[in-house]
């Protein structure tokens, strides 16, 4: 089936990061205190709590200022359960994250199928701090934690045509009320080349700030690529398939004129609606509540990609 990008909604202007960030994470903060915490949601992960990575000796904060952890939990995109960055967790009450499993396979000698838990324990896990760059220019600095896709890639053992790798994220309309309610070509679906995933910053990720990774940022396993855009990070996993063909991916085939399938960082190349000269870091005070940073060329990465 091929989907028209005029018959889908674009990211609305009011979801664009707005100037009053902070004041609306204070008001949401202060309305959900007495809920349930997203990490405790029942369904998580029962392997959650032994979850403990060792900080990468590579790459680590050094300059850079780790977000707040409360404001990067509860500050993002997930449209699988609504538009909104700033989520009553009680909308993820009914998405389980245990049992779960993931398809590997396609153009692979080796293909298996695992559950998160096995998947996570295949390899080393380690710690890595990483800038994030949001397409809608605002930024933020988290310690992710798994290991580089590209171990997992060569396990699969690529046959010789495989020139590109294919996400699938779950589909599940009952748990998450956005697949419902959004015009979407549901499940959200990314690609990377396959020298993009064999790239040792290509994080496999399990966990954030030293703790599993919440319903909110993906759980239990999402993808993480610092020099792109973050709408190629995809989250919550269920499916990693090698491919000859480079594949459609969501947002490119909603509107391809403002997402691009590579979505480099690029403050040169401005989006359609927007310029990506600047960014946002998300956290601070009020008293540089609009204060601006430079996007750096491919995040910051460009030597190591």
């Amino acid at each position: 089936m091929h989907y028209h990008p005029s018959k889908f909604p674009k990211i609305p202007a009011s979801e664009i990061t707005p100037e009053a960030v902070f004041e609306t994470r204070r008001s949401f903060l202060k309305k959900s205190a007495a809920l349930l915490p997203i990490t405790l949601l029942p369904g998580t992960l029962s392997w959650a709590s032994a979850y403990n990575p060792a900080p990468s000796k590579i790459y680590k904060a050094g300059d850079l200022k780790i977000t707040d952890e409360e404001l990067a939990l509860n500050y993002t995109n997930f449209y699988e359960f609504g538009l909104s960055k700033e989520k009553n967790p009680s909308v993820y009450s009914k998405f389980k994250t245990s049992p779960w499993q993931v398809k590997c396979g396609g153009l692979a000698e080796n293909p298996m199928t695992l559950d998160a838990a096995e998947l996570r324990d295949m390899f080393s896990n380690e710690e890595r701090v990483y800038r994030f760059r949001c397409v809608e220019a605002w930024s933020a600095v988290i310690p992710w934690a798994g290991y580089p896709l590209r171990r997992l890639i060569e396990k699969m053992k690529p046959k010789k045509e495989a020139k590109y790798v294919i996400f699938k994220s779950f589909l599940n309309k009952e748990a998450a009320p956005g697949q419902s309610s959004l015009n979407y070509p549901w499940p959200y679906r990314e690609g990377l080349r396959l020298d993009e995933a064999m790239n040792d910053l290509t994080l496999l990720t399990f966990g954030m700030y030293g703790k599993p990774l919440s319903p909110a940022n993906g759980a239990p396993i999402r993808l993480v690529v610092p020099w792109k855009y973050g709408f190629k990070s995809i989250k919550s996993v269920v499916s990693i398939e090698l491919s000859a063909t480079q594949p459609e991916t969501t947002w490119n085939k909603l509107a391809a004129d403002e997402y691009g399938f590579f979505a480099n960082v690029n403050p040169d190349v401005d989006h359609p609606r927007w310029s990506q000269k600047t960014e946002k870091p998300l956290g601070g005070s009020l008293t540089n509540l609009f204060s601006k940073q430079k996007t750096l060329p491919f995040n910051g990465y460009a030597e190591q990609i």
